[in-house]
């Protein structure tokens, strides 16, 4: 389902073969049950109910996935352990040390 605000049409139709901004996929039942709002005009394409499977995902980008996510996963990455001649930085002290000094007019 799609609908545009200017026109004030909503647009029922088969399911996307890719995602699409703004648009609602749904099932036949809630696709048949669907309504507008008054003064909007419903526009209803014929559904072919053939959905095609998306892509199976390549073996490579499977592989790639994979190796990023254990990479991702590692406790024993050197970026995360802190660099040479690193301190952690001073807690703060307790507050109300200072004063407000007035001055000479």
């Amino acid at each position: 389902m799609t609908y545009v605000y200017a026109d004030s049409t909503a647009v029922l139709g088969p399911l996307s073969h890719t995602p699409e901004p703004g648009a609602y996929d749904l099932c036949t039942l809630h696709a048949e049950r669907t309504s507008t709002p008054k003064g909007w005009e419903i526009i209803r394409l014929p559904l072919d109910g053939v959905v095609k499977p998306p892509a199976a995902p390549s073996d490579d980008l499977m592989a790639l996935a994979d190796a990023v996510r254990v990479i991702g996963m590692r406790e024993d990455d050197p970026a995360l352990r802190p660099s040479p001649g690193y301190t952690e930085p001073a807690l703060p002290g307790r507050g109300g040390h200072l004063r407000l000094v007035p001055t000479a007019e």
